[in-house]
Parts: structure tokens; C-alpha cells; sequence
């Protein structure tokens, strides 16, 4: 017999759109690094967006919705144990007229996260943060 573990005792702690981010980008990178750049490019057409527990992420077509649903339970799993959440769900919806969105420098990274925290600049400048390397 196996044994399931009841829901009442998995973390369903709150957590933000950001850290979402943070985590959806970091789990790209690591498919990445192992050499599954299909997916790594799907994860990173577009950013995904948060409502509650619910992370809706758009592809441009069909094609691409089989390929990220057929490894979404890995990317599910990250997600669910690095946010502390286990009711997180992601809904896939195809646009076949989305505009593939690509932050292609850090100066665009940094206004993609300014947009969504303003008060990233007050940090920038409390700790005299410059974005050139």
C-alpha cells in the first residue's frame, strides 16, 4: 500500500508576483544548464502572471502548449517547494498573436522589476547599486 500524505499538512505560505519570477526564471536556467533549451525558450517567451495561487502563462500556439504542459509537473514541483505552496496551479492559455517579450539587457531587466516594485530604486540608490559591469 502507499501511503498520501493529507493536504492539510503541506506549506501553502503567500508569496509575491517577484518571487515568482525569481523562481520561474531560476528553474529556466537550470533546464537550460542541463541542455533542454526547448523548454528553457518556452519559459522565457513571455513572464507569467500571478492571480492568488493561479499563474497564467500564454504561448503562441498549440504546438508550444504540448511541449510546456508535457513537462509542467517538474516545473510545478520547483515551484511548489521553493515558494512553500502547494496550491499553486498553472493555467496555459495559446494567443497566437502575443509579441514574444525578451528582457535583452540588465537596464530592461531592471525596468521589467521597477515596473513591478517601485520602490527597487530606493534600494538601488540607499546602496549605491549601478547596473553597469
Amino acid at each position: 500500500m502507499t501511503y498520501v500524505k493529507p493536504t492539510s499538512v503541506m506549506p501553502t505560505e503567500e508569496f509575491t508576483e517577484t518571487e515568482m519570477l525569481v523562481q520561474w526564471n531560476k528553474y529556466a536556467q537550470r533546464l537550460g544548464d542541463k541542455g533542454h533549451k526547448i523548454m528553457e525558450s518556452l519559459l522565457l517567451i513571455n513572464d507569467p502572471t500571478l492571480n492568488g495561487t493561479v499563474i497564467t502563462f500564454e504561448l503562441p500556439n498549440e504546438g508550444s502548449k504540448l511541449d510546456f504542459e508535457s513537462q509542467i509537473h517538474g516545473l510545478l514541483g520547483h515551484l511548489k517547494g521553493h515558494l512553500h505552496n502547494h496550491d499553486i496551479t498553472i493555467e496555459v492559455n495559446v494567443n497566437e498573436t502575443i509579441e514574444i517579450k525578451r528582457s535583452l539587457n540588465d537596464q530592461d531587466r531592471y525596468n521589467r522589476l521597477m515596473e513591478i516594485n517601485p520602490n527597487l530604486d530606493l534600494l538601488r540608490s540607499t546602496f549605491g547599486l549601478d547596473l553597469t559591469s
